[in-house]
């Protein structure tokens, strides 16, 4: 069946944490990969990032500051150690759209930083939460490419009560208030998946924060 015949419904996964299908239509996600296609190259871009327990198989690059474990930079200190490249301000407007459509309050600390994660297949992403921002601000994730598993859980542990929401390209997810620090990850992607009219070939995430740092 088709999802223009029975669109998917802006849904409230936790208090505070909300999944916008379909957030991104055909022209943004054009604009946004291409973006990120060009943030990618050299110098700091795309990066494999090395974590106390192992490497991550999620490739991954920052705008506005650099993010490496646990904390941030101005400069790609564990990659090539060139000046983060900047945080273009249409990025930020589309994360308070976001917000706004989620029906969450207007952030008081402007957006200024977001991670750009590149997942080929076999790729994923561990329980984490993203702690390292001083701003109470709301997360904005905005995907692209394959369609995935994303788990989002509690703010006690990476342990169950937990909710598996597929995301596809275009999507949105805004979690901010009681939900801001929950755990979350993509435990699989779906390989294939990608719309062909896109180009893409795996799944790309750009998450926007506001750091509090700036």
């Amino acid at each position: 069946m088709s999802d223009t015949l029975f669109p998917r419904e802006r849904n409230e996964i936790a208090p505070g944490a909300v999944h916008l299908p379909d957030w991104l239509g055909d022209d943004r996600q054009r604009a946004l990969l291409d973006a990120c296609r060009a943030w990618a190259g050299p110098p700091a871009g795309l990066r494999t990032v090395r974590l106390r327990g192992g490497i991550m198989s999620v490739r991954q690059m920052s705008l506005g500051l650099h993010w490496y474990p646990y904390g941030y930079a101005r400069t790609a200190c564990d990659g090539d150690g060139a000046p983060v490249k900047p945080f273009p301000a249409w990025l930020g407007t589309w994360a308070l759209r976001a917000v706004a459509d989620a029906g969450l309050p207007a952030p008081a600390d402007p957006y200024d930083v977001a991670l750009v994660n590149f997942y080929a297949a076999g790729a994923r992403m561990g329980m984490h939460r993203d702690s390292d921002e001083r701003s109470p601000a709301p997360v904005v994730s905005f995907s692209l490419g394959d369609s995935c598993v994303f788990r989002f859980g509690n703010t006690e542990s990476r342990a169950r009560p937990w909710t598996d929401v597929p995301l596809r390209g275009g999507d949105a997810f805004v979690f901010g208030g009681p939900a801001r620090l929950a755990f979350h990850g993509v435990p699989r992607t779906r390989p294939g998946t990608a719309p062909p009219r896109l180009g893409l070939t795996g799944r790309l995430n750009v998450t926007v924060r506001a750091s509090g740092l700036t």
